[in-house]
């Protein structure tokens, strides 16, 4: 029989914690106490590797015989090829979230990964952090998602639950293609949340009060460049409402070249290349076809600036700057509107593309599958968002009553004057000349 002997804690200055007490069971197995805890624990090799685990228990035989049990245990996953060195959940998400920033930077991955590492970093490491990857149950998963809406303040949105479950999803995955667990230890995740809301957008008798606030704030300017922000600010709504695009990233980016136009006579299309913003390094660049009502907004910018270039961005002002106030202005003049707040949510510049689908589908412009299209989106995406809206598209059909039988047409924007016709038809020309010859209209 082994006997129970006393250590000396001299020999274990260099550690952080005392040992007290070490029973050895066989050769390869022992069990000892150290000061810092009143539970047992186990050491013994597998495959050559020395290994530690608690036995949680206190009493002497019990751990011996808990002891037994986990090597077992170990020996049973070291030969059905399963890595008996479990990591620590954080260390297991940092490798999970090095290597999609690692397919990123090199041009794969997907779009989401972003949102997924942001969800482990602010959301699971924090939580779950030194615990072991296969220790996760249900039971775990539920105090996770208790505790994550006290963070949220409230019960999060669906698509956000379903976004932190694909991020913890990645996770596991990486575990088990490493070998630190297996599939069946897989805890469930659930994906209760609030519905999506409807997103907050404008009538357009709503947005004419809007753009007439900012014209107001544009005349009452004290400063020069106040001024030209603002008057900037107007194109830049009227451009984002007659084309779908997302305020940001995709409009800031364009060039007098990504403008290109198809015409006949006094009549002309506008095309508008997307090559920046959210979705396009994953789906490459996408075309926009212009509502006629653009034709307005293109000339006056195109007046301004008279010596344009091919590569001088779009949005800019009289000199040449760029501006990042586009909407704080915007929001000054939703407030003086009272407009800023909507039983959907608070405005935003962002809101104008919202306007775009809602119109696009209440007057059943064209499909859902067109307009995912022209507005860089998926027909789900628009369908969980304009749920609301997709049914009236269809109001004749659903009721079998047709209101609009002595509506008139929507008057084209070309349908003017003979005189305004040749004035646009010369305009026109020229900006055809100008692209053949600089790059831009």
């Amino acid at each position: 029989m082994q006997k129970l002997c006393k250590v000396n804690p001299l020999l274990f200055d260099c550690l952080m914690t005392t040992l007290l007490q070490r029973h050895d069971i066989e050769d390869g197995l022992y069990v000892y106490l150290q000061d810092n805890s009143k539970r047992w624990y186990c050491r013994f090799v597998i495959d050559r590797k020395w290994i530690t685990k608690s036995t949680k228990e206190t009493d002497l035989d019990k751990a011996i015989s808990k002891a037994y049990s986990i090597v077992v245990e170990h020996k049973i996953k070291a030969e059905h090829g399963i890595n008996v060195l479990t990591k620590r959940f954080k260390d297991v998400a940092l490798e999970t979230i090095a290597k999609m920033k690692e397919e990123l930077e090199h041009g794969g991955g997907k779009v989401i990964y972003k949102d997924y590492i942001q969800a482990l970093n602010k959301y699971h490491i924090p939580y779950f952090d030194r615990i072991h990857i296969t220790s996760i149950d249900q039971n775990k998963i539920r105090e996770f998602n208790s505790w994550r809406i006290e963070q949220f303040g409230r019960i999060p949105a669906k698509s956000t639950i379903l976004t932190h479950n694909a991020a913890l999803q990645m996770v596991f995955k990486e575990a088990i293609e490493q070998k630190w667990m297996i599939a069946a230890q897989v805890p469930t995740l659930t994906n209760i949340g609030q519905e999506g809301k409807r997103r907050a957008s404008f009538t357009m008798e709503e947005y004419d009060i809007v753009y007439d606030a900012v014209v107001e704030m544009m005349k009452e300017s004290r400063k020069e460049k106040t001024r030209q922000i603002r008057e900037l600010l107007t194109d830049y709504m009227d451009i984002a409402l007659y084309t779908g695009m997302r305020p940001g990233s995709e409009m800031d980016n364009l060039t007098w070249s990504d403008i290109k136009i198809e015409s006949h006579e006094h009549r002309v299309i506008f095309y508008i290349t997307v090559r920046k913003g959210k979705t396009t390094k994953h789906t490459g660049t996408r075309e926009i076809v212009c509502n006629q009502h653009i034709f307005d907004t293109i000339r006056t910018m195109a007046r301004r600036f008279p010596d344009r270039k091919p590569t001088d961005k779009l949005f800019r002002l009289r000199d040449g700057a760029t501006t990042k106030e586009l909407g704080v202005n915007f929001d000054k003049a939703l407030e003086l509107c009272g407009l800023k707040a909507s039983s959907h949510g608070t405005r935003s510049l962002y809101s104008i593309r919202h306007t775009y689908i809602t119109l696009a589908l209440t007057e059943q412009l064209f499909s859902v599958e067109v307009l995912a299209k022209q507005c860089g989106t998926s027909s789900q995406m628009i369908e969980q968002h304009y749920s609301h809206v997709i049914p009236r598209t269809y109001k004749k059909e659903l009721s079998g009553i047709n209101l609009d039988d002595n509506k008139q047409m929507i008057q084209s924007r070309f349908d003017v004057p003979k005189k305004t016709k040749r004035v646009f038809a010369k305009l026109i020309a020229e900006w055809e000349i100008n692209y053949k010859r600089r790059g831009c209209i």
